[in-house]
């Protein structure tokens, strides 16, 4: 497993924090995005890189906001902005002496990460996205452009968090490509139960290994 090195990806006219980690001889990388009011520091997203690193798959953990445009809510639902971010990074992965030109690219979206995740899989700017995960997704705040990933996208969700099951169940209607749900059975919006994060973390894992390697 590779060790996780303090990075700054410039967007525009700021710099955000990140912590990569990209072995010499990895076939796949996942980029994060977290969900509102969290960070790259959110202990169940770095629970789960670890299990693909584990895999022998690349990770980015990134900041998708400054602290001072943190503080700002509003910053932390505006979606669109929070995808311009991630297709930025992503550019900025692909062309950085940490990856090879053949690496293929998942990404990991939580909450309102899993949003900015799906729209900027839909986006012909970002290049060759080729699998999604969503964990706990707040997937309608990207409903209008599902149709147009093509991408394979897993959908965990907790068995217990009806409403966003719910809108998970319904997204499946209207994505293009395969996909799949997977239900944590008890499981709340957090995945805070005995076992939980970690049947995440593997059916995760299964996901991108299956689908990047």
């Amino acid at each position: 497993m590779s060790a996780r090195n303090y990075t700054t990806i410039p967007v525009d006219d700021v710099e955000l924090e990140g912590d990569l980690a990209v072995p010499a001889d990895a076939d796949g990388v996942v980029v994060f995005a977290h969900g509102s009011g969290s960070s790259r520091k959110s202990p169940r997203n770095n629970y789960v890189a670890d299990a693909l690193r584990d895999r022998g798959l690349g990770t980015l953990l990134f900041d998708l906001l400054t602290e001072a445009e943190d503080r700002d809510r509003e910053n932390r639902f505006d979606i669109p902005l929070l995808t311009d971010r991630l297709v930025a990074a992503t550019e900025w992965l692909r062309d950085s002496e940490a990856t090879d030109p053949d690496v293929r690219y998942g990404y990991f979206g939580s909450s309102t990460g899993a949003a900015a995740a799906l729209r900027a899989a839909a986006r012909p700017d970002s290049g060759d996205v080729d699998a999604v995960v969503s964990r706990g997704g707040r997937v309608d705040l990207a409903s209008e452009r599902l149709g147009e990933v093509t991408a394979p996208v897993l959908l965990i969700v907790g068995g217990e968090d009806e409403q966003v099951l719910r809108l998970n169940r319904e997204a499946t209607d209207a994505l293009a490509g395969q996909h799949e749900v997977h239900v944590v059975e008890g499981a709340g919006h957090l995945f805070e139960g005995e076992g939980e994060l970690e049947e995440v973390a593997d059916v995760a894992a299964d996901w991108f290994e299956q689908q990047l390697l």
